[in-house]
């Protein structure tokens, strides 16, 4: 575990290239936060087009950036930031491997004139193909039950068989939007829940990988590798959450190596 506590676009400069096999990260989404910091995060797109230049950099051939992001609203619309990060990593080489949804079921009510915002996009950004797929499987709810074939209609319209039918699997693939409440356990404001961040370590890497956050926070990231056997490189800015990020990585090391 290498815990560095300093500003992101600095320290990633000094990491060599193709060294981090997955990033996983949630960066501050449109100054919404201040991070204590004075005059507020800094955050724009003078830091988030670097960040994300360093990452591709950063990444080996295969490698894969969880890049979880909303927008702010500003007047009455959504800043659009989210897409144009992702299509920024487009324009670097990168590929837009996936878009997918963390969608919180108990969001916080507001008064406005649209429906309440319940879910984040998490982008799988890749430097090519990824190398590792190790999909999050569920329980089928027909697990066991007979099912009936399907169809589908070919290029001259007639509908013909696609699948025979057969028995329900006990497991299935879980689809692109999981369901996950929110909720800190810690001071930081912005903090994931562990569960969220462990389905898509063990998604896109292996034992023994190295996986990186440039914006570490409380470190759960960092929790989240400690328990599934990776290695990881944490960056932090602000002293106090990465005091709470040592502390937090310490004590999950410890209890997964009591001796």
């Amino acid at each position: 575990m290498r815990l560095i506590n300093g500003e992101c676009l600095e320290e990633m400069a000094k990491l060599p290239d193709n060294s981090v096999d997955m990033v996983m990260t949630s960066p501050p989404y449109d100054n919404l936060r201040t991070y204590n910091q004075e005059g507020g995060c800094n955050w724009g797109e003078h830091v988030w087009k670097p960040c994300l230049e360093h990452i591709y950099r950063l990444l080996k051939t295969g490698g894969v950036c969880v890049w979880v992001v909303a927008d702010a609203t500003i007047n009455g619309s959504e800043t659009g930031t989210s897409f144009r990060q992702a299509l920024h990593w487009l324009d670097i080489g990168g590929r837009l491997h996936d878009t997918m949804i963390w969608r919180k079921p108990n969001p916080m009510p507001r008064t406005h004139n649209r429906y309440e915002q319940a879910f984040e996009y998490m982008f799988i950004l890749s430097k090519d193909r990824p190398s590792h797929w190790n999909p999050k499987m569920i329980k089928c709810k027909c697990a066991g039950k007979a099912r009936g074939g399907t169809f589908q209609h070919n290029g001259d319209g007639v509908r013909a068989p696609k699948h025979k039918g057969g028995v329900c699997s006990q497991e299935k693939q879980a689809d692109n939007v999981w369901d996950f409440a929110g909720g800190s356990k810690t001071p930081h404001p912005a903090e994931f829940p562990e569960v969220l961040i462990s389905d898509h370590v063990s998604s896109w890497s292996n034992e023994g990988q190295t996986v990186l956050d440039p914006f570490m926070g409380s470190g759960t990231t960092g929790v989240a590798c400690a328990n599934l056997n990776r290695e990881f490189i944490g960056i932090e800015l602000d002293p106090g959450y990465f005091e709470i990020a040592k502390k937090r990585i310490a004590d999950a090391i410890t209890c997964k190596n009591p001796d």
